[in-house]
């Protein structure tokens, strides 16, 4: 396992792609195919750019790669917000987790 792997970003973004598709899947089920299409499509990109962002081969690409992360995160929280303000349940806890990513995102474009 490398020092990557252990990184709290890295874990905290896998993670919680992992509850958006778990969402996905219910929203799926309750017909609501094109909203989870859309967060699931945002939802894991977070994960995969901070990923990318890890193995980037400059600065300039590691800061892009976190920005588009966060660009991503941004809109998870507003298809999350779409699906509350139309009457879907929404778990506070992705929601949670969804503002704690940006928290942590905002922190790193900042300091990178």
């Amino acid at each position: 396992m490398s020092k990557l792997d252990n990184s709290p970003i890295r874990i905290k973004s896998f993670q919680f792609a992992c509850e958006v598709v778990i969402f996905c899947d219910t929203l799926k089920e309750n017909k609501d195919f094109e909203l989870a299409s859309q967060l699931l499509r945002s939802g894991t990109s977070i994960g995969a750019n901070t990923r990318e962002a890890q193995r980037g081969f400059s600065k300039k690409d590691f800061k892009f790669k976190f920005s588009i992360a966060l660009k991503e995160a941004d809109e998870t929280m507003f298809w999350l917000e779409i699906l509350e303000a139309t009457g879907r349940k929404v778990p506070n806890e992705l929601k949670n987790k969804c503002e704690e990513l940006i928290r942590i995102l905002v922190s790193i474009n900042k300091n990178s």
